[in-house]
């Protein structure tokens, strides 16, 4: 049997192609509501992003996600999903590693 093809994505920072289920999706809805999707099933456009923060303030400066979500991002909503993102870190590393033990 052959092995199973996992999806990759590239994060907009640093640009690392990793593991999709590694990576967390930011995703501007189609009624233009721009938030943090951990489920990455969420209707919309999404860009992805590792789970440091030190990548969501590199795409923050870079103004990556402007360029990804095809839509700009102001910068109470980029502080607004930093805080978000600090929240969500956690969850998103604990879920990161119980992953990584399932075979």
């Amino acid at each position: 049997m052959r092995p199973r093809k996992i999806p990759l994505r590239k994060c907009v920072a640093c640009q690392e192609m990793m593991p999709k289920k590694e990576l967390i999706r930011i995703v501007r809805t189609p009624e233009g509501e721009t938030l943090i999707d951990l489920t990455g099933k969420k209707p919309g456009r999404g860009a992805y992003l590792c789970g440091k923060v030190e990548c969501f303030r590199l795409a923050r400066k870079a103004r990556a996600l402007d360029r990804a979500l095809k839509a700009t991002v102001d910068a109470d909503l980029y502080d607004r999903l930093e805080q978000d993102f600090v929240k969500v870190q956690d969850q998103f590393e604990a879920a990161k590693e119980l992953n990584a033990r399932e075979p």
